[in-house]
């Protein structure tokens, strides 16, 4: 028996699931729950409200809307305070941080800070999702841990985040050309992705952990649809609240991806990009000018493959010309992530694969 948490920290909310190999996945445990951003947000808009000045410490974490919350605060004329680790959540260059009014402070400093509003950054927080679930009436003790964050890595001073974090994507697929190619156990996760990193020293349990990017988790996941499952050929979106990211596979190769910002993308848009995608027609420069990520083809084909979509905004393809499937892996499409992260553990702890996909039903 074997009890993993998985937990796929998206932009708007956080889906988690409570792996019980004992079970079958129909009665595990599952729950979606705001973002940490969201939560740290709204933390920040109730001192904005109360005109209280701002504390930050932790560790980086996901920016979007606390970042944007943060600056509203700051143009309000109210104060913030932010040890430099923490500050990284909003931004790598602590200058930028600074320019902006957020005072940077010691660890020292920050205990004389008594009348501010104290915020610990950090994308898991094992004790609340614990106290949740234990709310609940769900007693566990976990084997393993398994984490999805969208992470852009830190950048070089004077590079492009989105340049950057095309980069690493690609040579990954160069490196290996496999989805399970973005997911690390603890020890693996290269140096520059931060906020995985982060994640890394958020984990208070000696037990293994495994960390994958959010888009390719939940793509990984929707292969576990069974209507999906077996497809030759499959062009997988995942239509996330803020970025989009769609991968045309041959089985288990990536043939070409790429990657742009949800909200900038119209219904007809993403068709055509995914046409473009799947006859080796789209460039890298037509989505990065148009203020997406990129885009890298490795092989093309012209006859249309299989195209499912997933994510919490997949409504965007709603009315898409190209009718997608939309992918309901194991009767959770929000879950897709989590699922992608327990097949990603089956593949990285062999000596775990046979019980999960008997939990799975695969």
């Amino acid at each position: 028996m074997t009890q993993l948490l998985a937990i796929d920290i998206g932009g708007g909310t956080q889906d988690i699931l409570l792996l019980d190999t004992r079970s079958t996945i129909e009665n595990c445990f599952k729950m979606v729950l705001p973002s940490p951003t969201t939560l740290v947000a709204q933390r920040i808009q109730e001192a904005t409200a109360h005109k209280k000045p701002l504390l930050f410490t932790g560790v980086n974490m996901g920016g979007g809307p606390s970042t944007s919350a943060l600056k509203n605060h700051l143009k309000a004329g109210l104060q913030a305070f932010s040890t430099p680790e923490a500050a990284t959540t909003f931004n790598d260059d602590l200058q930028e941080v600074a320019s902006w009014g957020v005072t940077l402070v010691s660890a020292d400093e920050a205990q004389s800070l008594n009348k501010a509003e104290h915020i610990d950054t950090r994308d898991l927080d094992l004790y609340k999702i614990s106290k949740a679930l234990k709310t609940a009436g769900v007693q566990f003790k976990l084997d393993g841990v398994a984490v999805a964050v969208q992470d852009h890595g830190a950048a070089p001073p004077g590079m492009s985040d989105r340049l950057f974090r095309f980069q690493y994507l690609r040579r990954s697929v160069e490196a290996h050309n496999s989805l399970f190619s973005f997911a690390y156990l603890a020890q693996e996760v290269p140096p520059h992705l931060t906020r995985m990193i982060a994640v890394v020293k958020s984990l208070p349990l000696s037990i293994p952990l495994l960390l994958m990017d959010t888009g390719p988790a939940a793509a990984l996941g929707a292969l576990e649809d069974t209507t999906v499952r077996g497809q030759p050929r499959t062009i997988v979106v995942n239509v996330g609240n803020f970025h989009t990211l769609a991968f045309h596979l041959r089985q288990d190769n990536i043939m070409g991806l790429f990657e742009h910002h949800t909200g900038a993308l119209s219904t007809e848009q993403l068709d055509n990009f995914i046409i473009m995608l799947c006859q080796g027609q789209l460039s890298h420069e037509e989505i990065f000018s148009d203020g997406g990520h990129g885009c890298f083809i490795l092989t093309h084909e012209d006859i249309m493959p299989f195209l499912t979509v997933t994510g919490p905004r997949r409504r965007l393809m709603r009315d898409s010309s190209l009718r997608p499937h939309f992918a309901v892996p194991h009767g959770d499409m929000m879950l897709s992530g989590c699922f992608g992260l327990v097949s990603a553990l089956a593949h990285k702890l062999p000596e775990w694969r046979e019980e999960i996909e008997e939990a799975l039903g695969i």
